[in-house]
């Protein structure tokens, strides 16, 4: 199996089949070189390493997406750190322990979009506030 058929398999495992369906069916010709790019390089190359689990990369994917604000990748990762396995408690302890190095509006703006995703996935109760 090649780095693109590799990456393809661990994306969908990890993001599942919709999600990952559902950006091929967008990328369009602009965008079809850079979902190939992300198979090949993030999915086959570093989420398919040995060395660490799938949940401790989901914990270190989160961390860095928190640090840069990256608010769209977040909710799409929130998702796939259920799937591999972190519970809605320690997803709250990553996003608490990042304040501490990358800053409180970080995670602020973190915990707004985890918790909108969270609701969504049925893994909290609606919000009443």
């Amino acid at each position: 199996m090649n780095d693109l058929d590799t990456g393809m398999k661990t994306r969908r495992e990890v993001l599942g089949d919709e999600h990952v369906d559902r950006a091929a069916a967008n990328a369009g010709s602009f965008g079809k070189p850079w979902q190939e790019f992300i198979t090949r390089y993030a999915w086959g190359g570093a989420w398919s390493r040995p060395g660490i689990d799938r949940r401790m990369r989901s914990a270190v994917t989160l961390t860095a997406l928190i640090s840069m604000r990256a608010e769209n990748e977040i909710g799409m990762h929130v998702r796939a750190a259920l799937r591999n396995g972190l519970t809605v408690e320690e997803i709250t302890e990553i996003f608490i322990h990042t304040a501490v190095y990358a800053g409180v509006p970080a995670s602020n703006s973190a915990f707004a979009v985890a918790r909108k995703v969270l609701e969504d996935e049925g893994a909290l109760p609606p919000a009443t506030d």
